[in-house]
């Protein structure tokens, strides 16, 4: 029998319990993988004979940790010294590097089985490369943890690692039904990932529940508390639900508009829990611009020996991304930060009535066709703000493909907030069956 259904907690408790042997698990990983990946095209590499021995030797040995047995993908912007580390880019193909990422290895430590490298888009920005959404092949799975989300979407894998500089984690998430989790800056330590930004750039988790995305960040940022908990053991009274259009509304297509509306007649309907609508302050109008100053000018300093040593390896897409960064004046620059500073130093009067906002995590559901990777319009303000932020599938678009809502909390908050991020996915699966 097929031990893919199983949830990664489910699964990790049989394989300490030894009624699971982890050897299984990656062979139905890797027959899923041989059925799929011709036309998802999620891999670019799998570590076929590798993880089916570290499967073996753990089944055999000590219990390891939080990850003992588990199968999990690493997105190809993460270094790994047994397989080749491209970035999503010609410059570095077959690329070893000297050891792991900081995240792989701990991984690793906590007994996780790599079973190999999924696609990122180039450099972890707007250029797709070849994956394609399982839930129907001719729309994008977004970016730019292009593969991870592709992969745990389609069963090939439980837990996949990700990065999220605008919206790498949550839209991806979105638009292929799975859950998405970026902690608060630098809750995962981020050694070993190719930068893209110095103050935005972290470390996330994808699976297809929330427990399994907290299990797997718990084990690599050393934090047993964020392991989901009943909300009862955080809170002894009802869950206090903002709903945050965020000034980025009037981008918001029906299918989003729908989504967010479903979950507020869900969260009425629950006793345990009570909605307030959230009005962003009035700095906040500007501060999805300012991330992109931010990010513009911060990607072009970190691909400096690229832009000069590689220039003609760079796509075009790429090439005018980098001169975009390098046309951001050290003035926007400056009074970009300062905004978002100023906006930080809100998010307080923010959470003052709400323990929890719910927004979206992308305009709609997947775009058809593969040129593009979507908008990251919505997730960009809680990646500069630092904030936690948990993916949840909340429905479908009239095309049948994933709609995705983000659980955002306040900054540090990561515990609460996965556990309230699980509450809010639980009601809405209720109401909707």
């Amino acid at each position: 029998m097929s031990k893919l259904p199983l949830s990664a907690c489910e699964a990790a408790h049989q394989l300490a319990q030894r009624t699971l042997r982890a050897e299984d698990l990656v062979r139905d990983c890797l027959e899923r993988i041989d059925a799929r990946e011709p036309q998802v095209q999620a891999w670019t590499h799998v570590a076929r004979e590798a993880a089916l021995a570290r499967a073996k030797a753990l089944d055999q040995g000590a219990h390891q940790g939080l990850l003992h047995g588990l199968p999990i993908a690493v997105k190809d912007l993460i270094a790994t010294a047994d397989m080749p580390t491209a970035y999503g880019s010609p410059i570095y193909a077959g690329h070893r590097p000297a050891n792991d990422a900081t995240c792989v290895a701990l991984a690793r430590a906590a007994g996780a089985v790599v079973l190999g490298k999924t696609v990122t888009t180039e450099f972890a920005t707007f250029q797709p490369n070849q994956s394609r959404n399982p839930h129907n092949l001719a729309h994008t799975p977004g970016g730019s943890s292009s593969g991870s989300a592709a992969a745990v979407a389609d069963g090939m894998v439980p837990l996949a690692l990700g990065t999220q500089t605008a919206g790498s984690l949550m839209r991806p998430a979105a638009y292929c039904g799975v859950v998405a989790f970026k902690p608060s800056f630098g809750g995962i330590n981020r050694a070993g990932v190719k930068p893209l930004s110095d103050t935005l750039d972290t470390v996330g988790t994808i699976a297809r529940n929330v427990p399994d995305a907290a299990l797997f960040a718990a084990a690599l940022g050393g934090r047993t508390s964020w392991l989901v908990r009943p909300l009862a053991e955080h809170v002894s009274r009802p869950l206090r639900v903002g709903i945050c259009h965020t000034y980025e509304w009037a981008q918001a297509l029906p299918e989003t508009q729908a989504a967010m509306q479903n979950v507020a007649d869900a969260i009425q309907a629950n006793a345990g829990m009570v909605l307030r609508d959230v009005q962003l302050p009035v700095d906040y109008q500007l501060l999805a611009q300012a991330q992109t100053y931010i990010q513009l000018a911060e990607q072009a300093q970190c691909f400096a020996y690229e832009r000069l040593n590689h220039w003609a390896q760079l796509s075009p897409r790429l090439q005018g991304i980098v001169q975009s960064g390098l046309a951001v004046t050290l003035e926007q620059y400056d009074q970009a930060q300062a905004l978002v500073a100023r906006c930080r130093a809100q998010l307080a009067q923010v959470f003052q009535d709400v323990d929890v906002l719910l927004a979206p995590s992308a305009p709609g559901a997947a775009p058809l066709g593969l040129d593009s990777t979507g908008d990251p319009v919505f997730c960009r303000i809680w990646t500069v703000l630092h904030t936690p932020t948990v993916n949840i599938p909340a429905g479908f678009a009239s095309n049948g493909m994933p709609v995705g809502l983000q659980v955002v909390g306040p900054a540090g908050a990561d515990a609460f907030t996965l556990s309230a991020a699980h509450a809010l996915h639980a009601c809405l699966d209720t109401s909707q069956n």
